[in-house]
């Protein structure tokens, strides 16, 4: 008797108690929640989506930014494929940006364990690293042209220097150390934030315990704080070397693109392809950018995901 009532009992709270869960897991979205999400879904659709898309489409086209146009297939990649000016924009970009990203990171990570170590007025000496990072980049730019054209050949030339008492700008063999330069002193102070975040967020302890077993300090700093702070690194490295693909106003500021176009980035080419009535074209080169960039924010993804609680 006790087994005939309970099996139907089990039968019927089954079914339900599934739905009840089901229904109690489901999260019930916030109306202010979407009243917030909707304004800015649509500025973003309208001002970044939808232009992407047009000029995805127009770059199989004939257009030069205006008027009628007709579609032509992937002629405009073939071209940009195969148009020496584009590869070597490219070949610019990415050396450039490797040079950049190990220069910033080998000089904010020492900064990082400098500013973070016993030394007198390290808070106000951060203070001062970081100011370069909010100062315009194309007025930094204009500042250290005039540095470079000026400053710096009359203290060569007073010093018997040969090599620098020409301005580096105007040798094609030397503009990019010039713009390593400059974009590096402006990426420098937000990379070495993270890098004090990262080196404050390892214990005390630690060290403590690697000076009691008689651990010198190049030994801490390859067996502690380098492993230590690896998630860190790595963000830097990939964040850093996706924004420095995209460097454009200090190296206007600074070169034009020139001498010639040795130091022309992709975003410039892109840029001047606008103005000089290829549109379409330099939009088939822009899609391939961002490509290139889409490829780099997955990798970025995916090497940072579970570091941030690094």
């Amino acid at each position: 008797m006790t087994l005939a009532t309970k099996a139907p009992a089990s039968r019927a709270d089954g079914p339900t108690t599934g739905l009840q869960v089901g229904r109690r897991k489901r999260p019930r979205v916030d109306p202010l929640f979407l009243a917030f999400l909707l304004p800015t879904l649509v500025l973003f659709t309208l001002a970044i989506t939808l232009p992407a898309v047009m000029g995805i489409v127009l770059s199989f086209t004939n257009s030069v930014g205006f008027g009628e146009f007709r579609f032509i297939g992937v002629t405009n990649y073939v071209a940009v494929f195969s148009d020496p000016a584009i590869l070597q924009a490219y070949l610019f970009t990415i050396g450039f940006s490797l040079v950049t990203v190990l220069v910033v990171n080998a000089i904010a990570f020492l900064l990082a364990i400098a500013l973070t170590s016993k030394v007198r007025g390290k808070i106000a000496l951060r203070a001062v690293f970081v100011l370069p990072m909010v100062i315009s980049g194309i007025v930094i730019a204009y500042v250290f042209s005039f540095l470079f054209a000026n400053s710096l050949p009359a203290l060569a030339t007073t010093l018997g220097f040969a090599p620098l008492e020409q301005s580096i700008l105007a040798d094609p063999d030397l503009a990019w150390i010039a713009i390593v330069v400059v974009t590096a002193w402006q990426a420098i102070p937000s990379t070495l934030l993270i890098y004090i975040a990262g080196v404050l967020s390892i214990p005390g302890d630690v060290y403590e315990a690697a000076s009691l077993d008689g651990a010198s300090a190049w030994r801490q700093l390859v067996s502690i704080t380098v492993p230590l702070t690896a998630g860190y690194i790595l963000i830097n490295l990939v964040i850093g070397f996706k924004n420095f693909l995209n460097s454009y106003d200090i190296i206007v500021g600074l070169t034009d693109g020139g001498p010639g176009t040795s130091t022309t980035s992709v975003a410039m080419s892109i840029f001047k392809g606008f103005n000089g009535g290829d549109y379409a074209y330099q939009m088939a080169n822009a899609t391939i950018f961002f490509v290139i960039a889409v490829v780099i924010a997955v990798i970025q993804l995916r090497a940072t995901r579970g570091k941030a609680a690094l």
